[in-house]
């Protein structure tokens, strides 16, 4: 399968839904990606370092141990991995409690797939009480099981948050389809072999076998995940033991 969205034939009897919708969150629903880039700037401005443009590709949908890890060794600021992660979230929190944006068709797929019964998980690498915080502004009962990256021992890029949030679903990750914004995520959901749908927010994510590009969620609705079902073949995932 390439980039290209599956086409859909009307006329040809439905095909089945996935078993359930695994849906990131920053820069996939909300638009968060330039908060978590603007806190990075700000909590290393105060530590006296100017981060340059090009930290952002590398930081972008990366758990926040990576990330944080990546600034401090870029650099040589006098900060604790942990002190770093505490001052990211606090300043994170701030931008949230100024409000947040949905991203362009979040809420029409998210009610579309609650009025079809299809099951749906969040699958963040971001800590439970931003997650938390931010279903005030997407809606808790959308969702059925929502995954935290401070819950997990290994986070996106491993397989595991997918996996976890499959099994908890009652799902075969093969028969579940994951929709993601960066590499990260989506080397994450892949490597649990999930069927992928790629929302590029930030960085550019290229073509792949078995994953669909499209440039915004509107592009994404039932009849789409029912032509994606009938035309990928679902992969073994690809379990990885801790």
């Amino acid at each position: 399968m390439t980039s290209s969205p599956p086409v859909i034939d009307t006329a040809a009897a439905p095909s089945p839904l996935p078993q359930a919708v695994l849906l990131d969150m920053d820069g996939t629903l909300v638009d968060t990606e330039g908060f978590w880039w603007d806190a990075e700037v700000e909590v290393f401005a105060g530590l006296g370092h100017t981060l340059p443009e090009e930290y952002r590709a590398v930081v972008v949908g990366g758990p926040m141990t990576r990330s944080a890890g990546f600034l401090i060794e870029a650099t040589g600021a006098d900060i604790t991995l942990d002190e770093a992660r505490d001052a990211l979230n606090a300043a994170f929190l701030r931008r949230l409690d100024r409000g947040v944006a949905l991203m362009p068709g979040a809420h029409r797929l998210l009610t579309d797939l609650a009025a079809h019964r299809v099951p749906t998980a969040l699958v963040s690498a971001s800590h439970r009480t931003v997650i938390d915080r931010m279903l005030n502004s997407i809606g808790a009962h959308h969702f059925a099981l929502t995954v935290a990256g401070d819950e997990l021992t290994r986070t996106k890029p491993h397989p595991d948050p997918y996996l976890t949030a499959a099994a908890g679903l009652g799902a075969d990750p093969a028969r579940c389809v994951a929709v993601e914004d960066t590499l990260t995520g989506v080397a994450s959901a892949e490597a649990a072999g999930c069927q992928v749908v790629a929302v590029p927010s930030v960085a550019p994510v290229p073509p792949a076998p078995g994953r669909t590009v499209v440039t915004s969620l509107e592009e994404i609705s039932v009849p789409f995940l029912r032509a994606l079902q009938h035309a990928t073949t679902p992969r073994t995932a690809d379990v990885v033991q801790s």
